[in-house]
């Protein structure tokens, strides 16, 4: 199997491993794999122009009711976060229901889905309604079906030793392609083949860990911007000697989700740079320390995620010490380019959940009108 291209122009220079790595039955029946472009100009070019984004929550019927009505069960797991729905195919949503549940994802953060039967090319086709498809330059894709990204821990390159105290995979607080000029809205993460205990995942809302923030605070980090890099590294083609260099954009702090049209800090430890070590130390130890802003999701086989990158961090936990398989497929779509709207509300806000403290520091008139909304 030869490696596909993600553009004709660019020529893949690594070749797949030949072995099949001990990849499990199910693993083995849904994909191969492929290769990877080098030089940081030819991954730049991929996507360079921006696009129009026609946002799936946006025109979403606010009441949900085509898709909430249709499952068996609708389960919050955490009050700020995540919510888990039973009773439903992924691959039998109808267009308003597609809406519906972008929508869900966009209030809820991260919304799950156990015992899914859906292959890579329909997991493929939902990417496709929420958005442009992003196709990983430096990870495998599933042959045929480019944008449907290979998660198996034993194909990835690690830059470092991997135990117990330095901890392997996306055991990071980070959010995806945040280095892209259009970074990553929705993503679909289904897991086929998961370890009998560990392997969890985290997920951390960036509406909350924005609204932990004082009103003083937030005005200091309010309409900044910051450098979003890329986690793979590529050789400049002009200075092949000079080392690795990562893929960087530019991006506000704080963004606006444009689902629900609320703030959402936009910070990770892993992928953001170049403003004050203190301010960004503080930012990520509010999102990463609250631990009632997060949701902790026991995957079991034939689950599916999807969570939307502008209003959250994960962090993959690797406490089976990679010692059983781990594997699934990826589908990400990539959606508006970030933007700060200052008269955009927090989450609670517009929900009309300030507290009274809350209330006097954002004067009892300003809330008030807001708690209208």
């Amino acid at each position: 199997m030869t490696s596909a291209p993600i553009d004709e122009s660019i020529i893949d220079v690594v070749e797949p491993r030949k072995d099949t790595l001990g990849l499990p039955e199910p693993a083995l029946a849904r994909l191969k794999r492929s290769g990877r472009p080098l030089y940081l100009d030819d991954v730049y070019k991929i996507r360079s122009k921006e696009w129009r984004h026609d946002d799936a929550g946006a025109r979403a019927d606010k009441s949900k009711s085509a898709l909430l009505s249709a499952a068996t069960k609708v389960t919050d797991l955490t009050t700020h976060i995540g919510t888990e729905i039973e009773g439903l195919q992924l691959k039998d949503l109808t267009d308003q229901q597609k809406d519906e549940l972008a929508l869900l994802i966009a209030e809820r953060s991260v919304v799950f889905f156990r015992n899914q039967d859906i292959s890579p090319q329909q997991q493929l086709a939902l990417g496709k309604y929420y958005g442009e498809v992003e196709v990983h330059p430096q990870v495998p894709q599933v042959p045929g079906n480019l944008g449907v990204t290979v998660i198996w821990p034993d194909l990835q390159a690690t830059e470092r030793t991997v135990n117990f105290r330095q901890p392997g995979g996306a055991s990071r607080w980070h959010s995806d392609l945040v280095h892209e000029l259009q970074p990553a809205g929705i993503t679909h993460l289904h897991n086929d083949t998961v370890p009998p205990v560990g392997g969890d995942t985290l997920w951390a809302s960036g509406y909350s860990a924005y609204e932990k923030l004082s009103p003083d605070f937030r005005k200091i980090i309010d309409g900044k911007l910051a450098v979003y890099r890329s986690a793979h590294p590529y050789l400049d083609r002009r200075n092949p000697e000079g080392g690795p260099k990562h893929i960087e954009r530019v991006h506000p702090l704080v963004r606006v989700d444009p689902s629900t049209g609320w703030k959402a800090l936009w910070v990770n430890r892993t992928f953001t740079d170049r403003i004050s070590d203190a301010i960004l130390s503080y930012l990520f130890s509010v999102y990463e320390g609250n631990v009632d802003i997060q949701v902790r999701f026991k995957w079991t086989p034939g689950t599916s995620a999807l969570w939307d990158n502008r209003i959250t961090i994960h962090n993959a936990s690797w406490d089976y010490g990679g010692k059983y398989p781990r594997h699934g497929t990826r589908v990400t779509s990539l959606a508006e380019k970030p933007y700060y709207d200052a008269a955009a509300p927090t989450r609670r806000q517009a929900l009309g959940l300030l507290d009274e403290g809350e209330l006097l520091d954002y004067g009892q008139q300003g809330a008030e009108g807001l708690t209208q909304m």
